[in-house]
């Protein structure tokens, strides 16, 4: 009895082992791909003051640094101040003007500023990324995080990369924004602070097969 009890576990033990391996498998076969940028595809980088590159000059952007460390055209289109609605207002233009092949979008700041609430927020950026994969623009959505004491930011952007299986880098502003030797201002980041996320940037369209 000894015996039989004792294989009996080891089966389930083996089963579970499995069962782990294959759950393992399948989440590394599902995590979002992008398809590889050709040397002359056109990346446009799409958000408010933050793509700008307010507190730097406009060479040490974070789309201008992306554009030397990944060897891709990096258009520049951030306008500060924007907030949500009004980026969704202008991005079918812009799209029309530039034909990217990938779209990284990072905006959301100046709604969380003017507390405009997180719903509209995650309503517009949620619209913007089905807005570009419905002209066969891939994403790349990056996290805007929330003033306050702990500078993270909202679950919603988490759960639209989730949802439209799109790449999502949620950590690298937050962590800028909480180094005072990265910041020009609260706010924004200095050249530094901009070329760290930059490399991180390059570091997801590599993970998820851009280059």
């Amino acid at each position: 009895m000894r015996s039989r009890e004792l294989a009996l576990l080891a089966t389930s033990a083996f089963r579970i082992f499995t069962l782990a391996v294959l759950l393992a498998v399948a989440a590394c076969s599902q995590r979002p791909k992008l398809e590889r940028l050709p040397n002359d595809a056109v990346v446009l980088a799409f958000g408010d003051s933050l793509t700008f590159g307010t507190g730097a000059d406009e060479n040490e952007s974070y789309p201008a640094q992306l554009e030397r460390l990944i060897g891709r055209r990096v258009i520049r289109a951030g306008v500060p101040g924007e907030v949500t609605a009004q980026a969704l207002a202008r991005l079918p233009q812009t799209l029309d003007e530039h034909a990217p092949r990938l779209l990284l979008l990072a905006i959301g700041g100046n709604d969380f500023l003017n507390r405009l609430g997180n719903a509209q927020a995650e309503q517009n950026v949620r619209a913007m990324v089905k807005l570009a994969r419905s002209r066969g623009v891939e994403v790349l959505l990056i996290g805007t995080p929330e003033p306050g004491l702990f500078v993270t930011p909202p679950e919603f952007y988490a759960n639209i990369a989730n949802d439209l299986r799109i790449p999502y880098e949620g950590a690298v502003i937050a962590e800028v924004l909480k180094n005072a030797s990265l910041k020009s201002d609260p706010i924004h980041p200095n050249a530094r602070g901009y070329r760290v996320i930059a490399e991180r940037v390059a570091a997801v369209l590599k993970k998820n097969g851009a280059l």
